[in-house]
């Protein structure tokens, strides 16, 4: 993008991206090579891990809320947090909400998330412009007519500060002129293409037009991040292959407006998964809408688990649990599974730090014979438990050989505590042993 020869080069390619089909397993997938940005001390891009972030629900102007929520964000994996400044009273809380994460010991990059005002908010409230880490723009939404003017403000006093900007279109808040463009040219065109083919090469447009400005102003090219995104998995599927070949800025993920409950988590899973396998997507965040009072962090592990589940970073030891079915009709199994995935996450915040390597750990809870003991063996530590009418013995295997038979009513304080010696034998200080 060092040329406007280049910049529109890109622009008319206007091809789609095209898969690369391999038969090698997930964990050698090749990302597509970008630039790195440092947003405040962590570097996204292709030569690092894929970064998942977050972004707060609260009132920005109630400084101990929001540092409370950015801190449970954080702490849950959050590398990045989001926060919005849309108003005076938000502008003016960011330092004391950064002052307060000091004082908590929470040191997470905060990005101001910017709507029609930014240009006036970071001008007029500098201690916030120093503060952030990066600045999220909207391009389509940045002044009105005055739009292009309001932008290279954003930009100019990202640059006085040295932050990093990401810029993000979004398909409900598309720049109307450019689109109008595009659609009056598609219009005259003697092969005019979908009307969702012509919006999307606006929104490319859109956000390669504003980092190209960016660049032109004096902003390095590895302190831009771009995002587009979309509501419609395929939608996002088609414009982020596209941004994909057409630039090598890093690429921030998310299906925007996801939904609420299974409905959000399938639909970001499923745009997010495919995207990934591709090698596309240097940051990504899940935006779940959460029930009533529920947990905002639910948005941070359903992220670090569609990671995981590709076999592209590990964040916590994995319990493999069997549906149940006939076979097992008492819920024993189901209650001991939520137990044990319980007392994983709760030893997980001392365990990282006493036991290297434990978040590889792979845990299996078996329902019945079936299946059971063979996928403990695949384990590194497995029980599987009794189905309706088998004996009434559990026993469970240690790197796939069996260790012990349990029975009784002590089976499940038992298994942790054979859990617990394992994970000090096996990924303790100095030692490669494995329980015996």
């Amino acid at each position: 993008m060092g040329s406007p020869c280049r910049f529109m080069h890109h622009l008319a390619q206007g091809i789609s991206f095209q898969l690369q089909h391999t038969q090698e397993p997930l964990t050698t997938i090749a990302r597509r090579k970008t630039a790195t940005a440092i947003v405040g001390g962590v570097p996204v891009g292709s030569a690092h891990p894929i970064v998942v972030q977050s972004m707060t629900n609260t009132d920005t102007a109630d400084t101990s809320g929001t540092a409370l929520q950015v801190a449970e964000l954080a702490r849950a994996g959050s590398r990045l947090v989001r926060v919005t400044v849309n108003n005076d009273d938000a502008a003016r809380a960011v330092p004391e909400i950064a002052s307060r994460l000091a004082d908590m010991g929470v040191s997470v990059p905060v990005i101001g998330d910017f709507h029609y005002n930014g240009h006036l908010l970071l001008a007029k409230y500098p201690a916030t412009a120093q503060t952030l880490a990066k600045y999220r723009i909207n391009p389509g939404n940045v002044g009105g007519k005055r739009r292009d003017e309001n932008f290279r403000t954003i930009i100019r006093i990202a640059l006085d500060n040295d932050k990093p900007v990401r810029i993000g279109v979004n398909w409900g808040s598309l720049d109307q002129d450019l689109l109008t463009t595009l659609m009056d040219e598609n219009a005259r065109s003697a092969e005019p293409r979908e009307a969702k083919a012509v919006y999307i090469e606006a929104m490319i447009q859109s956000a390669l037009r504003s980092a190209f400005i960016a660049e032109e102003m004096g902003m390095a090219h590895d302190r831009i991040i771009i995002s587009a995104k979309v509501s419609g998995v395929q939608d996002l599927l088609e414009v982020y292959r596209q941004l994909a070949v057409r630039c090598d800025y890093p690429l921030h993920l998310g299906l925007t407006e996801a939904g609420l409950g299974s409905k959000g988590i399938v639909a970001s899973t499923a745009a997010l998964s495919i995207l990934l396998s591709e090698g596309i997507g240097d940051t990504i965040r899940v935006s779940l809408t959460p029930r009533p009072g529920g947990d905002r962090t639910e948005e941070v592990n359903v992220a670090q688990q569609i990671l995981q589940s590709l076999e592209l970073q590990s964040f916590n030891p994995q319990v493999t649990a069997c549906p149940g079915c006939g076979r097992t009709t008492s819920t024993f199994f189901q209650h001991m599974a939520e137990d044990i995935q319980t007392y994983l996450r709760e030893q997980m915040p001392s365990w990282r730090e006493r036991y290297p390597g434990v978040i590889e750990m792979k845990v299996a809870v078996m329902g019945c014979v079936v299946n059971g003991p063979g996928e403990s063996k695949h384990a590194n530590i497995g029980i599987s438990l009794p189905g309706t009418s088998e004996d009434p013995r559990a026993p469970v295997y240690v790197d796939g050989k069996l260790l012990v038979t349990l029975k009784g009513e002590t089976i499940v304080p038992e298994f942790l505590r054979i859990l617990e010696e394992y994970v000090d034998k096996t990924y303790g200080a100095g030692t490669a042993a494995t329980l015996a």
